[in-house]
């Protein structure tokens, strides 16, 4: 194995560490409004974002041709984020972090529209599967945690949609801080007004787990990054699904949270598709 993919599957592994230390950290918060969490999580995020163009010297440009892209990039990842984040608090967390990991699918049917790459068989397949792994999860049945999955599946979407314009911009010449930073602020705009309208008082420790979900957050974003720039995704991207056995780690050793037998078939089910798709991708896209 090359240093360089070594690092890179390093630093992935690394970032499904830290986004799941996110989420623990959002769950440890307790009941504060899902806006509350978002806009905390986002205030950090764009710090560290506008710190990382300043180090680099970058500046903060975009041409007005990626404008609409990165309208569509802040919009539906500030989606993602709000419904990930609500699913976090009323799921397990492993649960949450599994529908927000149908991302990777969802950005295999938006790229047909979006950029106009079309899927083969086989990609449609691994979608097929992926979404009856995640049927799994959800378990669909007319009680209000069936809801909640459906929510925390909308987060995968979001985030699907996200990807696939970061794709876009990134073939514009968009740099990744300065998408980083967009989304942030735009996230930070959009649930500043019901952060005001529902705001409840935090307590001490709250703060410090907002304030540590934001910087584990930003630490999976430079992980995620440097991962992308030492090797191609199709060769690590896989390796970011450790972030599910992370989190059902921290689950069941502080969160009293043990996933049931439908659930952990669903985890099955929907790496074991990604898995797939990867070693299918290595043997094709060379």
């Amino acid at each position: 194995m090359k240093q360089e993919k070594r690092q890179g599957i390093l630093f992935i592994i690394g970032a499904g560490f830290f986004f799941a230390l996110m989420t623990f950290f959002v769950r440890l918060s307790g009941d504060l409004p899902t806006m509350e969490k978002a806009f905390f999580r986002n205030a950090v995020a764009a710090v560290v974002a506008a710190f990382l163009l300043i180090r680099a010297k970058e500046p903060f440009y975009a041409p007005k041709k990626s404008w609409g892209g990165l309208f569509m990039r802040s919009f539906c990842g500030t989606v993602g984020l709000v419904c990930n984040f609500y699913a976090i608090d009323r799921l397990n967390i492993a649960d949450a972090n599994m529908l927000n990991k149908l991302s990777p699918f969802f950005a295999i049917i938006m790229s047909t529209f979006i950029l106009k790459e079309k899927a083969n068989k086989v990609e449609w397949g691994a979608v097929v599967l992926a979404f009856t792994g995640a049927l799994l999860v959800i378990k669909p049945s007319f009680d209000i945690q069936f809801v909640y999955g459906l929510i925390g599946a909308l987060g995968g979407l979001g985030a699907g949609i996200a990807y696939t314009y970061v794709r876009k911009l990134g073939k514009m010449g968009v740099k990744g801080p300065v998408i980083v930073l967009c989304f942030s602020l735009f996230s930070c705009v959009v649930t500043l007004p019901f952060f005001i309208i529902g705001y409840k008082p935090m307590s001490m420790t709250q703060f410090v787990c907002l304030m540590l979900a934001g910087v584990c957050a930003a630490g999976g974003q430079i992980c995620i990054t440097t991962a992308y720039t030492k090797a191609p995704a199709k060769e690590i991207s896989v390796f970011d699904y450790t972030q599910i056995i992370f989190a059902a780690l921290l689950g069941i050793l502080f969160l009293d949270q043990i996933p049931d037998a439908l659930s952990v078939a669903g985890y099955i089910v929907i790496i074991g598709t990604a898995i797939f798709k990867w070693q299918y991708n290595m043997k094709h896209d060379t």
